[in-house]
């Protein structure tokens, strides 16, 4: 018997040049693989036994046709800017539980909704800012706002605390 939770274990998928692509799970790894589509690269899980066939349970797979597209960018959302932040406030550099977005200028004096507007803010600090630019409310950022580049370091992070396998397949691009 195959316990589902196995079946959506994350796997890295990998372009034919090595470069991370994307991440989906075991059952649509063990799909690509079974129409000849990819090949597995690390078995990091063992095997998937049903009662006609044994499967290996890939940990990364590599396509076998070459993927291009355009160079991917981070999606502008405020999970997004407060991990480019570190979760720290902008402006104090505090840590709190709660953080908040600001808009270094505020959207009424025509600040837009943009990687170069937006910093993460603890409460008291957006509240003390208020509506004012940081010069006015005599505040000011510990660091320029940017778009982050988006390197797979950064795009993969979060699948590289449990899956130590992947980092030699992410790290360099």
């Amino acid at each position: 018997m195959v316990k589902n939770g196995i079946l959506n274990e994350p796997v890295l998928i990998l372009n034919v040049n090595f470069e991370p692509l994307h991440v989906c799970n075991i059952k649509r790894a063990l799909s690509l693989i079974l129409s000849g589509k990819a090949e597995i690269v690390l078995n990091g899980r063992g095997v998937i036994r049903s009662s006609t066939a044994e499967f290996e349970a890939p940990s990364v797979i590599k396509l076998g046709y070459m993927i291009r597209r355009p160079r991917p960018r981070v999606a502008l959302s405020k999970r997004e800017v407060l991990r480019r932040d570190n979760y720290t406030c902008q402006y104090c550099g505090r840590r709190v539980r709660f953080m908040t977005i600001d808009h270094v200028v505020p959207r009424r004096q025509g600040g837009g909704h943009s990687w170069q507007n937006l910093v993460a803010a603890c409460p008291s600090c957006n509240r003390k800012k208020g509506g004012k630019r940081p010069e006015e409310a005599n505040m000011l950022l510990h660091r320029l706002p940017v778009e982050p580049s988006p390197t797979a370091v950064y795009r993969f992070s979060h699948h590289l605390q449990h899956h130590q396998e992947w980092v030699q397949f992410v790290e360099g691009w």
